[in-house]
């Protein structure tokens, strides 16, 4: 993405250096009045760092001195120029990998590093996971912005525990086939693909958040079995049936959110779309959500619907003081609830 004049959003720095003391290069005797004496300096022989940073650089190709990829556990190489995964043979010990925004077509050569628990190649032109059999402690891999069309074997046989971001306009996932062995996964996201049904997450009963928004899905259903599902992000779908909500969702007492906007369900009703969910789930907390600012105050009020009443909820956060203060704003602005404005104050 760029803007009018074609900036990318990017500083780019030349490759210069500025040296301020130049007569340390042509005076062999040259000594630096300010250093410290030689018997004050500490040696950092045998120090080995554990983390590495070297985002935004220029960097083609991963190569490390063998002392370096032996006591590394963190290696984030964000932003550059790497082509091909190579080089990662000694980092036996590596618990986060980060390779975002390079020129990665295929993920290969990381399945002997057994230890790793977070794995990042967002954009990127990967088009398929595989390659990551044997990371079966990895709790998060994140893969938007990519070219991935189908998750293959290699997501099914790995087991991450955690959570899986596929997410991202630049990806095209067309179903959820190939999550059936983690059955430990918590969280998916894989919003903005083009995803038609939610069948093929039978196997994965301990997800607590599935987010599935900006797809193509007509129809709620194959979800009745997900009883620890706590936030359900389903927005600008094609969903249509309370009937489906109410089937699918009202049994599920850990549910607390639920995003339905830019569905048929809101925008052939608007007026009455918030009420027709909270019947069909009762026990809800958040439907969607609109947030505002009060002027002038720093406050920030979030509107949702009530769960008890059939109106307005107002969440506030800010001093409860702050509550008397705006009310009459509030009530001017057409936030209103059962009588009198209930504000919930964090």
């Amino acid at each position: 993405m760029k803007d009018s004049k074609g900036w990318d959003g990017k500083l780019r720095v030349g490759p210069q250096a500025t040296i301020t003391n130049p007569e340390a290069i042509e005076d062999p005797d040259y000594s630096d009045e300010d250093a410290p004496p030689v018997e004050e300096i500490e040696a950092d022989e045998g120090m080995c760092s554990t983390k590495i940073c070297l985002r935004q650089n220029q960097i083609t190709r991963i190569a490390f001195p063998p002392e370096v990829a032996g006591s590394l556990v963190e290696l984030d190489l964000y932003d550059n120029l790497i082509s091909h995964v190579k080089g990662l043979d000694e980092f036996k010990d590596l618990t986060s990998l980060d390779l975002s925004f390079n020129k990665i077509k295929h993920i290969k050569n990381i399945s002997h590093l057994v230890k790793l628990t977070d794995l990042y190649f967002v954009q990127n032109k990967i088009s398929k996971i595989e390659g990551l059999e044997g990371l079966k402690v990895l709790r998060n891999l994140e893969l938007g912005a990519n070219r991935i069309r189908v998750g293959g074997a290699s997501i099914e046989r790995m087991g991450v525990h955690g959570r899986v971001y596929a997410n991202r306009v630049s990806n095209r996932l067309t179903s959820l086939n190939g999550l059936s062995s983690l059955k430990n996964l918590e969280e998916l996201y894989v919003s903005h693909n083009a995803i038609t049904e939610l069948s093929g997450l039978e196997s994965n009963t301990k997800l607590r958040v599935l987010d599935f928004s900006n797809n193509q899905v007509s129809k709620l259903e194959h979800l009745s079995h997900l009883e620890n599902l706590e936030e359900l992000w389903g927005s600008n779908n094609q969903l249509s049936s309370f009937d489906e909500v109410e089937k699918e969702l009202k049994d599920k007492e850990k549910l607390q959110t639920v995003y339905f906007e830019g569905n048929p369900l809101q925008t052939k009703g608007p007026a009455v779309y918030r009420n027709k969910v909270r019947l069909a789930i009762p026990h809800i907390m958040q439907i969607d959500a609109s947030k505002c600012s009060l002027p002038g105050s720093g406050v920030v009020v979030y509107t949702d619907s009530c769960s008890v009443c059939e109106n307005s909820l107002i969440t506030m956060q800010g001093k409860a003081w702050l509550m008397i203060q705006w009310q009459s704003w509030l009530m001017e602005s057409g936030f209103h609830s059962c009588r009198s404005p209930i504000l919930h104050v964090d």
